[in-house]
């Protein structure tokens, strides 16, 4: 008989897994709000198909490309810290080694173990990798998995220019006769998607989410259109 097979991801794998996707959810929804605000807010001033796209394709370009550069250097700045903090362990490991095990030991007493199976964990696991295990416990740091500013880059373009799409394409699609009622009720119904899986993700209540997200989106195009409306009838 076969035994069944358990592959659930625990600890670290699983919060990276929901970090990445809470951060997709994020990125797609600024494109969603920030490019139907100004597309909106063109479309209030005029009903010209290619100034829609130009000034849609432009926002969108211009929010991806500040949302990869800004996640670039701070995921970089993360990854900085985190190589200098390893190397300085690394240092403490090579000339205080006793220290290090007793801080180890310590750090184990601190999640619950007795002082005596403290000691002998933290004897295995320095005997093991002794880096790998002062920067889990100590520093909350897997050496093996440190934070890839690219990756992290790409995450956020994709994201961003997947949520923007839709109320570019929303918006320069239809007939001027439907264009805005469209893009309105495509934008609303996609922030109440994003809005209710953020909240899944963090664990939070769907419908206070979903309600902070549509009518934040529903905000944003009212003031963009509004203003576009203002500078359109003022011959701006």
């Amino acid at each position: 008989m076969t035994e069944p097979t358990h592959d659930e991801a625990h600890g670290g794998a699983l919060g990276e897994r929901l970090n990445w996707l809470r951060a997709a959810v994020l990125g797609a929804n600024d494109g969603i709000v920030s490019t139907a605000g100004l597309v909106v807010g063109v479309a209030g001033a005029t009903d010209d198909r290619a100034a829609l796209l130009t000034a849609g394709l432009a926002g969108l370009l211009a929010g991806s490309m500040s949302m990869a550069a800004g996640e670039y250097v701070s995921v970089s700045t993360q990854r900085d810290s985190e190589k200098a903090a390893l190397a300085a362990e690394r240092r403490e490991l090579r000339d205080q080694p006793e220290a290090e095990l007793e801080e180890l030991t310590e750090l184990l007493e601190e999640r619950g173990l007795s002082r005596e199976v403290a000691l002998e964990a933290a004897q295995q696991l320095t005997e093991r990798d002794a880096l790998k295990a002062h920067a889990r416990v100590e520093l909350g740091i897997d050496p093996d998995e440190l934070a890839n500013p690219w990756h992290a880059a790409w995450a956020s373009f994709l994201a961003f220019t997947a949520g923007a799409l839709l109320p570019l394409l929303a918006m320069v699609l239809p007939p001027a006769d439907w264009r805005l009622a469209v893009t309105v009720v495509s934008v609303l119904a996609a922030l109440v998607l994003t809005g209710w899986i953020s909240a899944r993700l963090g664990a939070a209540d769907p419908g206070r989410a979903v309600l902070r997200n549509a009518a934040g989106g529903a905000l944003a195009m009212a003031v963009t259109y509004g203003a576009g409306a203002l500078l359109g009838a003022a011959g701006v």
